[in-house]
């Protein structure tokens, strides 16, 4: 029904009490994508989610965080995953590759695991507006994770 709130819930829900959270972290660019995960971490708690029930593991770089979080959603052990990751422009084709290809795997996981993933994959032209949305997104990538959990709850 457009238009109308019938059947839908008012606020979102973010009480992150005894949910599970994975976080998948890439090193590259580890400086960025560190304050990322800072802030993710700091956001999360603030949510309620316990410290014990937030798993944080590192990657080498964007490419190769969806295959730690396909490992994470198979386990069925997390009611949400965070990806972490910072690919700034270059000069050549790859920066498009990494960003499409991680991207589309981190889509891909999410669906076919029904597991909510919040992608905080910065794709930015250079480090200066990288730096400008670590922080913020990090942030956002706690919230998204715990309302997608509880929402996914709800709808079970």
């Amino acid at each position: 029904m457009q238009g109308s709130d019938k059947g839908m819930a008012t606020a979102a829900s973010l009480q992150g009490e005894d949910l599970r959270i994975g976080i998948v972290q890439a090193r590259f660019n580890q400086a960025i994508t560190q304050a990322l995960a800072e802030a993710c971490v700091a956001e999360l708690r603030a949510l309620g989610v316990s410290e014990n029930h937030i798993r944080h593991v590192t990657v080498p770089g964007a490419l190769e965080v969806p295959v730690a979080l396909q490992a994470m959603a198979d386990s069925e052990d997390y009611d949400a995953l965070v990806a972490l990751g910072c690919i700034i422009r270059g000069e050549t084709y790859h920066f498009e590759l990494v960003a499409n290809e991680s991207g589309a795997a981190v889509t891909r996981i999410a669906l076919d695991f029904q597991t909510p993933i919040a992608n905080a994959i910065l794709t930015v032209e250079n480090e200066e507006q990288a730096w400008a949305r670590a922080e913020e997104k990090g942030r956002d990538a706690a919230r998204v994770a715990v309302e997608m959990a509880n929402l996914m709850e709800e709808l079970q």
